[in-house]
């Protein structure tokens, strides 16, 4: 089976400096990957690599089927449309609906037929139990609802994985938890979820794979029980 995100031996930039050394990291269909740490540590530059934001200079390093060293610009649009992103700030389009947040990403995304979109979005909208919410503008939202659109938003292209940076990091617990069983119930149904945090209760409720990073450097966590550093 071929990994949807590898990295060998590879160097993790934040812009011009090294913020982790020597990444190995496969990240397979349908797995539960979370990457923990201090604030600082590291584990957003993992994300904005795996999207060609940040470059990568030194070692291997492949993201569904696109080589990170070698990618070029004309390049990155399709990489990223093969990718789902949920940010901690939701990040939504504030001058225009729901509807039209989401209309706006499949058209970026080369979507052109009119039925086609309003289908997509219909679907995608059910999928995170936001299907009266469409006509709504992102202001008249709940927090916890404009991320669950945020989620929408994600999976608008079927992407394989889902990159998700502290998605619950704005929220109350119980409006955080409701987002982490949607990720959950997303991840049983095949999705791949990558997940950053630095919240030790998530990785504790919903078990995964844990990479831990800290002093420059990420591994992943093999040991049941082992202390991540924080």
């Amino acid at each position: 089976m071929t990994p949807l995100i590898h990295f060998k031996n590879a160097d993790i930039l934040n812009g011009e400096n090294v913020v982790l050394y020597g990444l190995n990291m496969d990240v397979m269909p349908g797995d539960l990957v979370y990457i923990v740490g201090k604030v600082g540590s590291g584990k957003t530059s993992i994300i904005r690599t795996v999207t060609a934001e940040n470059k990568l200079l030194k070692g291997e390093g492949t993201a569904c089927g696109f080589d990170l060293k070698e990618i070029r610009s004309k390049d990155i649009p399709f990489l990223r449309r093969r990718l789902g992103v949920v940010f901690q700030d939701f990040q939504l389009l504030t001058d225009r609906s729901v509807e039209e947040n989401l209309e706006f990403v499949l058209r970026a995304t080369g979507w052109k037929d009119r039925g086609e979109i309003d289908g997509r979005i219909r679907e995608v909208l059910k999928a995170v139990g936001m299907s009266t919410k469409g006509h709504k503008m992102p202001h008249q939202l709940s927090g916890g609802e404009q991320q669950r659109i945020a989620i929408a938003r994600a999976l608008l292209n079927r992407p394989p994985v889902i990159l998700a940076d502290e998605p619950t990091g704005n929220l109350d617990a119980e409006t955080a938890d409701e987002i982490l069983q949607l990720l959950q119930d997303l991840n049983a149904g095949g999705t791949a979820i990558v997940m950053v945090t630095h919240n030790r209760s998530i990785y504790e409720k919903y078990p995964g794979r844990v990479f831990s990073c800290s002093l420059e450097h990420c591994e992943e966590v093999i040991d049941e029980g082992i202390d991540v550093e924080f």
